[in-house]
């Protein structure tokens, strides 16, 4: 099966039919398959009536419970990874306003109980100063004063005891120049004085670092319910749990080798001294 990218997402009605029909064609009442897939009768129901985003598991256990043919599992499973994975071109945000899309994050994350970042060229807005946040917007065509707003007005989120997060930044997102060298400075004199808040950690990864993998892209997970990959075209989202573990397990790899605490303050104070002189 091809599709476009703007396909991705928008699966889930056809995929729910596709298995309420299979069901029927197998001869199960919805009660049987639950028991066959070890699920509630509710969630099948929930599943086929399109009011639930079906995981892969969940799509895979109910094709072994129907006993589907080959080419039947590789459509519906085909199905099941694009209802399970958005695709977010720039375009189409900056269409909507960058306004929404920060009110879209701050939902997030206040839904959410540990968010993961890993910053791989640049820093978030939840750590941004205001100059860099308006620095790392200019090249927008669109109006973004809603944006530069809503940025800062998510960064009290992190003074929420009840929330945790874990960035890292590789060297190069600390030190890129977004903006002038004694901006640049400012901005590392704020990540430093975060990482004593008790519920937040920032690490750095130095360059020269051995990973165990080599970072391809800025990403984001929360909780582990879903993910979200950065592109110089538009974002990823996932929502199956192996997807989300798989990023869940890159991040920890960076986060065994980053620096914490006073090593990365001892770090981000050599940078920042770098950036005055």
């Amino acid at each position: 099966m091809t599709f476009e990218p703007e396909q991705l997402g928008q699966s889930g009605h056809e995929l729910a039919v596709k298995l309420r029909e299979l069901r029927k064609q197998a001869g199960l009442s919805g009660v049987r398959l639950a028991t066959r897939c070890n699920m509630s009768q509710s969630k099948v129901s929930r599943i086929e009536n399109g009011k639930v985003r079906p995981s892969l598991v969940d799509v895979e256990q109910i094709l072994r419970a129907l006993d589907a043919p080959s080419s039947m599992i590789d459509e519906i499973s085909a199905l099941a990874r694009m209802a399970n994975t958005e695709w977010r071109n720039l375009r189409e945000l900056r269409r909507k306003g960058l306004g929404t899309r920060q009110a879209e994050l701050k939902a997030l994350e206040a839904s959410s109980t540990h968010v993961r970042y890993f910053l791989l060229s640049m820093v978030t807005g939840l750590l941004a100063t205001p100059e860099y946040v308006r620095a790392s917007l200019a090249h927008s065509p669109a109006d973004t004063r809603k944006a530069v707003a809503g940025k800062l007005e998510r960064q009290a989120i992190l003074y929420d005891a009840s929330k945790k997060f874990t960035f890292i930044l590789t060297e190069q997102a600390v030190r890129w120049p977004v903006v002038t060298p004694l901006a640049l400075a400012e901005q590392m004199d704020r990540l430093s004085a975060l990482t004593y808040l008790p519920n937040v950690r920032v690490g750095v990864i130095p360059v020269g670092t051995t990973t165990p993998t080599t970072p391809l892209n800025t990403f984001t997970i929360y909780d582990a319910s879903l993910a979200t990959v950065e592109t110089s075209a538009g974002s990823l989202v996932l929502r199956d749990v192996r997807d989300i573990q798989s990023y869940l397990n890159e991040f920890s790899g960076y986060e065994e080798r980053a620096l914490f605490g006073e090593e990365a303050r001892a770090k981000l104070s050599t940078w920042s001294a770098a950036c005055r002189s």
